[in-house]
């Protein structure tokens, strides 16, 4: 478990449906009040930070704070955490091209054809070009 008697992660999803469930951005001071779990403003702070950081929240200036809310593509959200995760794993290991190869190698025909696609075509999912 981690501090605070919760396991990892479960401040995260409770912060995530606090937003959900506001329907609005909401600062660190109001997602506390919500949570109203005992946490520091700190620990609220963190959370949040986290949660942007990794592309899971938007965030807008609020006076002299900011106030996050869920992205308004949650599909797209969740497709940015995941490629940040997977450009994490590649850079912390040493064989970058062997993992890509054991990844390519573990796809499904399917999402093969799909990969190929957007390598051929140069653009990122959304019509971006790549860089």
């Amino acid at each position: 478990m981690a501090a605070g008697g919760r396991r990892r992660g479960a401040l995260e999803q409770e912060v995530l449906g606090c937003l959900a469930a506001s329907g609005r951005p909401l600062t660190v001071a109001e997602v506390l009040a919500e949570l109203g779990d005992g946490l520091a403003y700190t620990t609220v702070m963190t959370a949040l930070s986290r949660l942007h950081a990794k592309g899971a929240l938007t965030r807008e200036p609020a006076g002299r704070a900011f106030a996050y809310s869920l992205p308004a593509d949650p599909a797209a959200m969740g497709a940015s955490v995941t490629a940040r995760r997977m450009s994490r794993l590649l850079d912390s290991g040493e064989d970058r091209a062997g993992v890509l190869a054991r990844f390519v190698a573990d796809l499904n025909p399917e999402d093969e054809r799909l990969l190929t696609e957007l390598l051929t075509e140069g653009r990122r999912p959304g019509g971006e070009e790549r860089s």
